[in-house]
């Protein structure tokens, strides 16, 4: 079995560095990726995927990159569901593994 995601987009907001209960850094980021081939209107769509990073992953993204900077992710698929007011959701989500900062204006660095 695989479960490995490699994609390329645009930071739609800055990263903001969390911490969880346990004391672990997060950031959730949202990157948008234009499809390669047009809609019936002839126009490019684009996909909204959100990433989740854990951290030293998460520390470096929220420290050099911000919206609008093109980063690489390398990761996984993961799959949860939510419950709220007795409904459930089912949500696709990405965990990345690793972040190649690609256009960052800070530095360009690649972090694992």
């Amino acid at each position: 079995m695989l479960n490995q995601v490699v994609m390329v987009g645009r930071l739609v907001r800055n990263p903001e560095l969390r911490t969880t209960e346990s004391n672990k850094s997060v950031t959730t980021i949202t990157l948008a990726i234009p499809r390669s081939f047009k809609n019936m209107n002839g126009e490019y769509d684009t996909d909204f995927v959100d990433c989740i990073l854990w951290e030293n992953t998460a520390k470096s993204t929220s420290e050099y990159c911000k919206k609008g900077d093109i980063i690489g992710i390398k990761g996984r698929i993961q799959s949860r569901i939510v419950e709220k007011d007795d409904e459930k959701k089912y949500l696709i989500e990405i965990i990345a593994e690793k972040v190649t900062f690609l256009s960052s204006t800070s530095n360009n660095k690649t972090d694992e």
